[in-house]
């Protein structure tokens, strides 16, 4: 029968001395409340999985840069500055158009006067026009004295001939963000394009420096009607071309230096 073992009192217990690896030191996790907190200094969003709607947008942002635009839609992306923007705007906001509220007591006020048989003063005011039906109208007919075309509309073809026809009838434009902003001036949510058709005496030298900047930047500007988009490439291919690339010449030195040209 084996023997009983038995600590005696003489002996000492042994002490194992754990081995510690340096390239992979241990970090015991902790469960304890506030464990599931990120660590500072390290950014995980790569690990992230990003909702669809958000995958789908970055998918199209980068497919945008790859593709090779056409200048007639690369042209929506050459926008007046910020600046500029706001000149545009704060004439503009002068003649926004009527609120359905105020044309109704206008055309009240109106007809209560034609009533007593005094006569009328009422004018429709000098507002903006907005909505494709009615700016390209006005186009046609050489009515507008400036139009704004919005630089997001989707789908893009809705407007995406109304430049080639402002060159054709000669009537100055420019290309805006966006059609949100457009939208607040004309009191809608969205608006695709706006023009304005007539302004007052006070103003018309402002629109006069308006038209000028539209035909210098954009009616008259012959690399937006040739310049093509796109073709960015990413980081990996820039980098696999440059090497093919490399190649390539040192590939061309060696044949010149063998017939003697180098």
């Amino acid at each position: 029968m084996p023997k009983k073992g038995g600590n005696k009192k003489g002996d000492k217990p042994r002490v194992t001395k754990a081995t510690v690896d340096p390239l992979f030191p241990s970090r015991p996790r902790t469960f304890t409340i506030g464990g599931a907190i990120r660590p500072r200094g390290r950014d995980l969003s790569r690990f992230v999985k990003w909702p669809k709607y958000i995958r789908v947008q970055r998918q199209r942002a980068v497919l945008y840069q790859r593709l090779k635009i056409p200048p007639a839609v690369n042209q929506f992306t050459k926008v007046i500055t910020k600046n500029e923007a706001m000149t545009v705007f704060t004439l503009l906001n002068k003649y926004r158009p009527e609120t359905k509220d105020a044309r109704k007591q206008r055309l009240e006020e109106s007809a209560a006067a034609t009533a007593e048989g005094k006569k009328s003063k009422d004018k429709s005011p000098n507002v903006v026009k907005y909505g494709l039906k009615e700016v390209t109208a006005a186009i046609e007919e050489k009515q507008a004295e400036l139009v704004l075309i919005a630089c997001d509309v989707d789908p893009i073809e809705l407007v995406i001939w109304m430049p080639a026809l402002c060159r054709k009838m000669d009537v100055p434009f420019m290309i805006v963000k966006d059609k949100a902003r457009l939208g607040a001036l004309v009191h809608t949510k969205t608006a695709a394009c706006v023009a304005i058709t007539s302004v007052g005496p006070e103003d018309s030298g402002q629109l006069n420096i308006l038209q000028d900047l539209a035909r210098d930047k954009f009616n008259n500007n012959a690399d937006m009607i040739r310049k093509w988009g796109g073709g960015i490439m990413g980081l990996k291919t820039k980098a696999k071309l440059e090497k093919r690339a490399k190649a390539m010449a040192v590939e061309e030195a060696k044949k010149q230096a063998s017939l003697g040209r180098a």
